[in-house]
C-alpha cells in the first residue's frame, strides 16, 4: 500500500462518523419523501463503503483521487422499484430534494446501443442541501457527495446475477455465454416494459370504469373485482339498509361487502347492470323479509351487509333453491359451518310466512 492511498484511509476513517451519520438521514428523507408522494418501492437502502472495499479500490485506481472528497461512493444510496416508470418519478422527486453534479451522474438506461442490452440503472451524484437538512454538530454532511442509485427489481437481479457471473469469477467469459447473457437481459428489459404498460393500460382501464358508473352506465361494465369495488363506492344498498335500520331505529354497522361478488357470479351476473336490476327486483321482498325478521325484537344495532344479503336469499328462495340453496349462501359468506344450516333453516321459515313464498 502506498502513501497516499494510507492518506486516503485516514481521512477515511476520521469521515466515517459523518458517513454514518449522513446514511441515516439520506434514507429516512428518501424515506418519508417516497410515502408522501404515494410511490410504493421494494427497497430504500443506505450504505457507507466499508475499509476493505474502499482499499480495494484505491489498490486498482487511487491515483485518480487527489482527496477523499473526490470519492463520490463512500456512501451509497438504493431505491429498487416494482415499475420502470416510477425510477423517472424518482428521479424527479431527487433533483427536487437533493444538489445533482450532473458532470459525474449517469443513465446507463440510454448508453445502450438500439441492439444491445445489458446493466440498466440511473446513478446520480449528489449532496445534501442545507435547505433540506443542516446539523451544526456534522457541518460537512452538506459537502460530502454521495451515490444514489434507481433501478427496477428486474434491473436489480440482472446487476446481481451479472457481478456474480462475470466480475467475481476473474475469468474472461467466452463470447457464447455473453450472448446468451445478453439474450437473457433483453428479456428482462421487455419484461420491465410490459409490466408498466399492463399497469398503464390497467390505471386507465380503472377510470373509464370510474366514468361509467358515476354515468349509470352500467351494462357497460364487466363484473370484476375492480368494478364491484367501484359499484359499492357508490353505496347501491343505501338506501334500503336505512329503510331497514328505521324499523327499530337501529345503528348501522359498516362491514365489507367485498364477499357478494362471487354470490352475484353465482347468480350469473355478468355485468354491474345485471347486479342493478337483481336489487331493483328485488329490493321490496327484501325488506318485507328484514320487516318479518326485526318485527318483534329490540335489535338496535344492524350490518350494513343485511340489504344486499336479504336480496340474494330473495333470489335464491323465488328461484326455488330452498334450504339447499341457503345454505351454499351462507357457506359463501361466512365459511363452511354446520351452523350454516340453522341459519338456513330459520331463514327459510321466516321467509315462508310472506307473500313472494305463496
Amino acid at each position: 500500500m502506498d502513501i497516499h492511498t494510507e492518506f486516503l484511509l485516514e481521512e477515511y476513517d476520521s469521515l466515517r462518523p459523518v458517513l454514518e451519520r449522513m446514511s441515516t438521514v439520506v434514507e429516512e428523507l428518501l424515506s418519508k419523501t417516497l410515502r408522501q408522494n404515494g410511490i410504493e418501492v421494494t427497497t430504500v437502502k443506505t450504505r457507507v463503503k466499508t475499509r476493505d472495499s474502499l482499499a480495494g479500490k484505491l489498490a486498482l485506481k487511487g491515483s485518480k483521487y487527489a482527496t477523499i472528497d473526490d470519492i463520490t461512493d463512500l456512501l451509497g444510496a438504493r431505491i429498487i422499484t416494482f415499475y420502470t416508470d416510477d425510477v423517472d418519478r424518482i428521479a424527479a422527486m431527487a433533483e427536487r430534494l437533493f444538489d445533482i453534479d450532473w458532470e459525474n451522474s449517469v443513465d446507463k438506461r440510454r448508453l445502450h446501443q438500439l441492439d444491445s442490452f445489458g446493466y440498466n440503472s440511473l446513478h446520480y451524484i449528489c449532496r445534501l442541501p442545507e435547505s433540506l437538512y443542516k446539523d451544526p454538530a456534522f457541518p460537512q454532511l452538506n459537502t460530502i457527495r454521495f451515490e444514489l442509485q434507481l433501478r427496477t427489481t428486474l434491473q436489480h437481479a440482472w446487476a446481481a446475477i451479472n457481478h456474480d457471473t462475470g466480475y467475481k469469477s476473474g475469468v474472461e467469459i467466452p463470447r457464447e455465454y455473453m450472448r446468451q447473457m445478453s439474450r437473457l437481459a433483453s428479456l428482462l428489459e421487455l419484461a420491465d416494459d410490459e409490466f408498466s404498460r399492463i399497469r398503464t393500460e390497467l390505471t386507465a382501464y380503472r377510470r373509464r370504469v370510474q366514468q361509467l358508473v358515476s354515468s349509470g352506465r352500467l351494462d357497460d361494465v364487466q363484473l370484476d373485482g375492480d368494478t364491484f369495488g367501484n359499484y359499492l363506492q357508490t353505496e347501491p344498498f343505501d338506501a334500503l339498509n336505512k329503510r331497514i335500520a328505521a324499523l327499530n331505529q337501529a345503528e348501522i354497522q359498516q362491514v365489507p361487502l367485498d364477499s357478494y361478488l362471487r354470490v352475484f357470479k353465482a347468480f350469473d351476473c355478468r355485468t354491474l347492470g345485471d347486479v342493478n336490476r337483481l336489487f331493483l327486483k328485488y329490493e321490496e321482498d327484501a325488506y318485507a323479509l328484514a320487516r318479518y325478521q326485526l318485527g318483534n325484537t329490540d335489535i338496535d344495532i344492524i350490518s350494513s351487509a343485511v340489504g344486499v344479503q336479504n336480496i340474494c336469499i330473495v333470489y335464491i328462495l323465488r328461484q326455488g333453491g330452498g334450504k339447499i340453496g341457503l345454505t351454499r349462501l351462507f357457506n359463501a359468506l361466512n365459511g363452511d359451518n354446520p351452523q350454516n344450516e340453522q341459519l338456513a333453516e330459520i331463514t327459510f321459515t321466516q321467509a315462508s310466512n310472506l307473500p313472494f313464498m305463496k
